[in-house]
């Protein structure tokens, strides 16, 4: 007989036991099953679902295909468009690499991970994340081994933030993937524009197909953009250097109009990531300035110059109030990135500060009132805080290896007066602000909350 069918009452009485005993077990297992399940849900646990993942969620994947990159041969180990942090590891399989230190790499908890807090590190594989060669676009003012800048160090260092472990160690095809679907728009200045370029020389690097790229990219012009297009992917630049609106009048004067913002910046709403900035143009003064005078209502106004900037700000925050919808568009301002003179001189400097004080280069009044408009805002922005970090990057500037205003490069008679000619505010890329991006794509995979003001 099959005792596998046999009815309990056919056991005998020691296996009847067993049985019973067993059926027992197995009821109280499921009650604590289900009673946990419940406390979960109360919890505010909930399933995973297919098609409710985050957008950002597909770095996990790409981090994975990255690690398995490290103990697997490549399908295509031929093609270096794409620079994968597997190779990091692969450099050297006998011996390997030193692993970082535990205190500073293995942490994962976002509560200990502040991006902007941490140590510049010397990075020989992986960086720089591009050549200046590889980028066609790359703009000669900021182009400085192809300007005649002999060292290469600088290119080397990585940003290492305490507490956060590997997590910004993001190469080209990281960043496509994270941008697949994805608009990017950098709203500001020249150095909102130095960042621009630094991630379009990322992603144009990393494509697999650079035929089956579009760039628009006219040196006069106010909008660039590069698009990968099997990512579906755009990083553009628009040229505002206030954020508020700066007009020329019939008479040829020039009116900062404080209340209004460019018409050009409806063309921004829709996308998914908004970076603004703001802040060097408002200390120009002099022939420098760029404004005659302000405006409110469209009336001639008398006022300091930081209150007209936090009427600026005012102005800009209300209009991402109103326009932004938070649920679509992360929005970030970037803070600001600093300048190495008088004290600190980026003149002839070729490796990172590391001990003592750096000089401010920038007035604090004006970094408060940005914090304290994007406090009272309602719409989420993370604060893209990189002052400090850049402020110990005194190597990193073009110098003498840039360009005059008229666009031809420093002779070597202007390159023997560096006092004159030094270009200590912009970045050399590769450099720092390709630092900046890898900051800017792991928050993005984090909520906004998470990413606070100082204070």
């Amino acid at each position: 007989m099959d005792h596998s069918t046999k009815p309990a009452a056919a056991l005998p009485a020691s296996s009847t036991r067993r049985w019973v005993l067993a059926t027992s077990l197995c009821s109280l297992a499921c009650l604590f099953l289900l009673s946990a399940g419940l406390m979960l849900v109360a919890a505010g646990y909930r399933p995973f679902q297919p098609g409710t993942a985050a957008p950002w969620d597909r770095f996990s994947r790409v981090q994975s295909a990255s690690h398995a990159a490290a103990v697997a041969p490549a399908p295509d180990s031929s093609s270096s468009d794409a620079l994968d942090l597997g190779h990091e590891d692969e450099e050297d399989a006998e011996p390997p690499a030193p692993a970082p230190a535990a205190a500073e790499e293995a942490g994962d908890d976002d509560s200990e991970c502040d991006l902007f807090d941490g140590k510049w590190v010397e990075e020989p594989v992986g960086y720089p994340l591009y050549g200046a060669a590889e980028c066609p676009f790359l703009s000669d003012q900021v182009a400085c081994r192809r300007n005649g800048r002999p060292d290469s160090g600088y290119e080397r260092w990585r940003w290492r933030p305490r507490g956060c472990g590997g997590r910004t160690r993001l190469g080209g095809a990281e960043a496509l993937e994270l941008c697949r679907d994805k608009r990017l728009v950098f709203v500001g200045d020249s150095l909102n524009r130095n960042m621009w370029e630094s991630l379009a020389c990322i992603l144009y690097a990393a494509v697999p197909d650079r035929s089956r790229t579009r760039i628009v990219d006219d040196a006069g012009s106010e909008y660039r953009i590069f698009r990968a297009m099997d990512y579906n992917c755009s990083a553009e630049f628009f040229w505002s250097p206030f954020l508020v609106k700066l007009e020329t009048k019939i008479n040829q004067t020039r009116a900062l109009k404080l209340d209004q913002l460019p018409v050009m910046l409806q063309r921004t709403v829709r996308a998914d990531v908004l970076v603004f900035n703001t802040g060097h143009w408002w200390t120009h003064t002099s022939k420098l300035r760029a404004w005659d005078h302000f405006e409110r209502d469209g009336k001639m106004v008398e006022m300091a110059g930081e209150e007209a900037f936090n009427r600026a700000l005012r102005t800009w925050a209300r209009w991402v109030d109103r326009n932004i919808d938070p649920s679509r568009t992360r929005v970030f301002f970037r803070s600001v990135s600093p300048e190495h003179k008088s004290v600190n001189w980026c003149y002839n400097q070729t490796s990172p500060i590391s001990t003592g004080t750096v000089a401010p280069g920038f007035p604090k009044s004006l970094v408060t009132i940005v914090e304290r408009n994007i406090k009272n805002m309602r719409t989420p922005v993370t604060y893209l805080n990189i002052t400090h970090l850049s402020e110990l990057r005194i190597d990193a500037h073009p110098s003498v290896y840039t360009i005059t205003r008229e666009g031809k490069l420093l002779s070597t008679e202007q390159q023997q007066q560096p006092l004159t000619y030094a270009d200590c505010s912009h970045w050399c890329l590769p450099g720092l602000p390709d630092t900046w991006n890898m900051l800017l794509l792991d928050s993005l995979m984090r909520p906004p909350s998470n990413v606070h003001l100082p204070g």
